[in-house]
């Protein structure tokens, strides 16, 4: 066990060109966590940044559905030598490319010695190949999901003005502030009816953040519930290339806008770093 850690944080120690990570979570489902992290990985690519969109959404895998896709192959495959990472990533509109999670995100806990390390390390063409990687997280506050969420040193709650949603965010954003204090952490308001409910729900998770923790999250944005968005899930379309004009594509360029721009971590770990952390973390 302990030559295991000494070699994931030689794997973490990662000097190279770094992808910069995203991840895109939420304190409880149904809140349009998956299609906020599939518009804004698009809404990157017609930035003109290099974006990857990996799925590790265990429990509801919906980027395929968000883009109707059908991936055939996942990280599953990679870790057992079945696939190269190469042979998995699917084309998506714009030149985003998509990974599946699949059943693989589970396996990782149970790898060990050199398959682990030749897991972590295929990883490495991502850091030199892409400028993002959004990362479709599960929701809650599972150990499964909160291990890929507390890896990020980039954030993104996303959150409804439903009150449970809202308990749900407070109680996820106090565990990644005690857990991964050094974590860029940002919050998302969506489905909201009008610009002032999202700032109001802002303002409530914050007033309580402060409160409880002494520590508020940076409110980047929202995006309104329109007819637009519906439709577009229902056609398997991201609302943002079927919808360009709509206020949901307007409000999900500025949220990839405020990303882009803002400071990124001063020690970026890139991909390969990151799946090392998961991958300890799962290991507590």
């Amino acid at each position: 066990m302990r030559d295991q850690a000494a070699n994931l944080r030689r794997l973490v120690a990662n000097k190279e060109p770094s992808s910069r990570i995203i991840a895109v979570t939420s304190g409880k489902g149904g809140v349009g966590k998956t299609n906020i992290a599939v518009n804004l990985a698009l809404a990157l690519c017609q930035m003109n940044y290099r974006v990857a969109l990996i799925d590790v959404d265990l429990g509801l895998a919906n980027v395929d559905i968000v883009l109707g896709i059908t991936p055939r192959f996942n990280l599953g495959h990679v870790m057992y030598g079945q696939k190269t990472l190469g042979e998995i990533i699917m084309e998506g509109p714009l030149g985003l490319k998509i990974i599946s999670g699949g059943s693989g995100i589970t396996e990782l806990a149970n790898l060990n010695g050199w398959r682990l390390e030749a897991f972590i390390a295929s990883f490495e063409e991502l850091n030199q190949n892409f400028d993002f990687v959004i990362l479709d997280t599960g929701a809650g506050v599972h150990r499964t999901v909160t291990s890929f969420v507390l890896a990020a040193t980039d954030i993104l709650v996303v959150t409804t003005p439903e009150p449970t949603a809202i308990t749900d965010a407070y109680g996820l954003l106090k565990i990644i502030h005690q857990r991964a204090p050094q974590a860029s952490v940002r919050l998302v308001v969506n489905m909201a009816k009008s610009p002032g409910e999202a700032d109001m729900v802002a303002d409530r998770l914050n007033s309580v953040l402060r409160e409880f923790v002494q520590w508020e999250v940076d409110y980047v944005g929202h995006i309104l519930t329109e007819a637009q968005v519906a439709r577009a899930v229902a056609e398997q379309h991201p609302f943002l290339l079927a919808y360009p004009n709509c206020r949901a594509s307007r409000s999900i360029k500025r949220i990839a806008g405020v990303l882009a721009g803002g400071n990124a971590p001063s020690e970026p770990l890139g991909i390969r770093g990151f799946f090392a952390r998961v991958s300890g973390l799962l290991q507590i």
